[in-house]
């Protein structure tokens, strides 16, 4: 029977603790945890059996604790070591169990012993077995589950390591004659036997003669040249990179013939240098660092082995290869060395491993004979990821022409846009324009801009952490820079790049400076809001829209390139830019400012008469855009119209352009600000028109239209109070009647 973690507390076995010797107090912090229970019965199937046979020996618990932490550096004490498993092993005569403690308690191996066992001692490599005669070395998997616990990238295709259920196996046996006891200390096994001489009455029979009552009570005296003899050995255990290099030698044996033992070797041998490396007493030294080639060198022979061999784990070869540090020249060099004489056959392990690390940014630039090598594996292996192995910075160096060779042998079978947009790449590559264009008038526009979906890598490449555009990115912002914002839109829309890594490729593309922002990045945000983006970065994509419009007005600075889309297309196809208010476009009317930035402006009117730009962030940006001209001012009345400041926004438009001032109020002084009609609007206006000036005229125009409105929204005594004491009440006479008319008509 067996019970786990908290379930062992239903055994019915109650522990209690006692304080042996330590002070009262520390006895608080201690608790008992239940971890596992398992009992034992014997045989009942069998006719003949003996309780011997469920004895239980050699109860062992064994930390591991994390890789690098010491107990010392630099021979001062450190930190406490941080602990990462607990291993418990106890054994039977004939079989013994290890178990992996931790969040679980898991069953890691089971050891059949050939012959009956005495005493068993387990280390983080080796579980050491004394029988009467013989000292057995067997593996442990301690490693291989500790590894599991350390790194959450184990079992990924970054990093890889032996399983835990690997049957465990012999090492070594080596006979000694009566063993009793067994330890273990360092790399020292320490054994102590006791060489018993035969039994004295055996072979010392008394002679035959009559029995008496007294002959049952003889006892023979053994002579003292017979007493047992003790004896202490010490055994030098292995050291682990000698023991590593007889295993991979060993191994050898069976790569052609049984490939499960040579994989099963070679595991074991990776696992026993892990074990070693583990070690928190392990300095940085020489010893060190042949343990960490030797590491390498096992995960380059696991990777030979799960390349070349038709394994059902054969994807173990790319995070083996990945571990040993092996660059793809050097593992095409191993795989091509390994084959003798014959047509070469690429198993699924290394295609596996191939196909992964050129889909990988990595730095490596192969050679042209080593590029031509890879497209001809692909060819035979899987000629429809040629279009993708292409597209790999690892590439750079192939031959084109031969690329498009091949592409055309694709195609006939599998054709597809993205082979399309390669075979484009490629003549580009080689400079022939035409054959370029013929490619790339194959598809829509639509299509062209969604097949770049399937293959990124035909835009951008990522070379040293940085992402660069490609030879047919550079082209297409030259001769189709629409496809190629669509092309940017369609990557993000379907999460192969982010806002800021758009950004950053559109300014490289641009080469523009820190200070200016390419007006091909304009377009990629505007066509974002037009695609309809997540609420997440619509805030963000309107304030840099907003941003660079109110920086290029300010600067007077007309956009590098050409906009794709004009304010219309946008206020037709984007709801966030709305239709540019009456009394806006009629300030914009009165002077020549519109005529030298229309775009930039009257998209920066229409997001700010749209619904989603958030007003208050866009404050802090308009101080260095004058109230001085139209355009200017017109931004400026529209963000404190926006944040409800009307009141100052009157004072704007009475000081800079009181011509706009009816229409303004006409548009924005409804409703809840109706009351500013006659409670900020009449009251300036009056004031104003009692000194005579250039704009006499309009304030007098603007006052009369004032009084019509308030005349028609008050009653007569409210009208009456609202009324300047110093008016001449002929002027405001006429007012007076029409609204004393409306009284009547209600």
């Amino acid at each position: 029977m067996e019970l786990l973690g908290e379930e062992s507390r239903l055994c019915g076995i109650l522990v209690t603790l006692e304080s042996t010797g330590l002070a009262k107090e520390d006895t608080e912090y201690f608790q008992v945890r239940y971890i596992l229970y398992r009992r034992f019965s014997p045989d009942l199937s069998s006719f003949v059996f003996s309780i011997e046979e469920t004895k239980l020996h050699s109860l062992q618990l064994l930390p591991m604790y994390q890789t690098g932490s010491s107990m010392a550096v630099n021979g001062k004490p450190a930190a406490k070591k941080e602990l990462l498993s607990v291993f418990c092993f106890f054994s039977l005569p004939h079989v013994g169990y290890l178990y992996a403690v931790g969040s679980l308690v898991e069953l890691l191996s089971t050891y059949q012993y050939s012959e009956k066992s005495q005493q068993a001692v387990l280390t983080p490599q080796f579980l050491h077995v004394i029988t009467s005669n013989s000292l057995q070395c067997l593996t442990v998997r301690c490693s291989a589950a500790a590894a599991r616990e350390e790194d959450p990238y184990i079992d990924t295709t970054m990093k890889a390591c032996p399983p835990v259920s690997l049957d465990v196996c012999a090492l070594r046996m080596q006979l000694f004659i009566g063993l009793k006891a067994i330890c273990h200390f360092n790399n020292h096994v320490i054994l102590l036997t006791k060489a018993d001489s035969e039994d004295i009455t055996e072979r010392r029979k008394p002679p035959r003669r009559v029995l008496s009552r007294k002959a049952d009570s003889v006892k023979l005296k053994t002579p003292p040249e017979s007493e047992p003899g003790w004896n202490l050995y010490i055994v030098n255990t292995i050291s682990t990179i000698q023991l590593y290099r007889e295993m991979v030698d060993y191994s050898k044996t069976y790569e052609n013939v049984r490939t499960k033992s040579c994989i099963h070797l070679l595991s074991e041998a990776h696992l026993l240098v892990r074990a070693a490396l583990m070690d928190p007493s392990l300095m940085e030294s020489e010893e060190k660092e042949k343990l960490l080639a030797a590491f390498r060198e096992s995960c380059a022979h696991l990777g030979d082995c799960y390349s070349r061999f038709d394994t059902k784990d054969s994807h173990l070869a790319l995070p083996y290869y990945k571990m040993s540090g092996l660059s793809i020249t050097e593992v095409l060099k191993r795989i091509d060395s390994g084959v003798e004489g014959g047509p070469q056959k690429y198993e699924k392990g290394f295609i596996f491993y191939l196909n992964h690390s050129l889909y990988e940014d990595l730095n490596e630039e192969l050679s042209k004979e080593s590029a031509a090598k890879v497209l001809q594996i692909f060819c035979l292996a899987e000629p429809t990821q040629l279009p993708h192995v292409l597209c790999s910075p690892c590439m750079k160096n192939v031959c084109p022409l031969m690329a498009m060779e091949l592409l055309q042998k694709v195609e006939l079978i599998v054709p597809s846009v993205v082979l399309t947009l390669t075979k484009a790449a490629m003549a580009l590559k080689m400079g022939d324009l035409e054959a370029y264009k013929n490619e790339m008038d194959c598809y829509t526009e639509m299509r062209l801009a969604y097949g770049f979906i399937g293959e990124p890598r035909l835009l951008r490449q990522q070379r040293e952490g940085r992402i660069v555009p490609t030879e047919l990115a550079i082209h297409l912002k030259e001769t189709r820079p629409g496809l190629l914002v669509a092309s940017m839109l369609a990557l993000h829309e379907n999460s192969k790049v982010e806002l800021e890594e758009a950004d950053s490729y559109f300014e490289m593309l641009c080469g523009k400076n820190e200070d200016t922002t390419p007006q091909l990045l304009v377009d990629f945000w505007e066509a974002l809001l037009v695609a309809g983006s997540e609420k997440e970065i619509l805030q963000e994509l309107l304030f840099k829209l907003t941003s660079q419009y109110i920086w290029r007005l300010s600067r007077k600075q007309l956009p590098d390139t050409k906009p794709l889309k004009t304010t219309e297309d946008l206020i037709n196809s984007c709801n966030h830019y709305g239709l540019i208010f009456p009394w806006v476009t009629f300030i914009m009317s009165l002077g020549p400012a519109y005529d030298k930035y229309p775009e930039d402006l009257s998209k920066l009117q229409s997001l700010l008469c749209g619904p989603s730009v958030d007003i208050a962030s866009v404050l802090p940006f308009l101080e260095p855009l004058s109230e001085d001209s139209n355009a200017g001012l017109s931004v400026h009345v529209l963000c404190t119209t926006g944040v409800g400041e009307y009141e100052k926004s009157i004072d704007k438009l009475l000081g800079k352009c009181p011509e706009a001032l009816i229409p303004y109020a006409q548009h924005e002084l409804k409703d809840e600000n109706r009351a500013l009609w006659w409670n900020k609007l009449l009251p300036e206006l009056c004031k104003r028109t009692r000194y005579l000036g250039d704009d006499y005229s309009i304030l007098i125009s603007s006052l009369k239209e004032t009084l019509s409105v308030v005349a028609m929204e008050l009653e007569l005594r409210d009208f009456l109070n609202v009324l300047p004491e110093d008016g001449t009440a002929a002027f405001f006479l006429p007012h007076l009647l029409q609204c004393s008319k409306r009284k009547l008509v209600t």
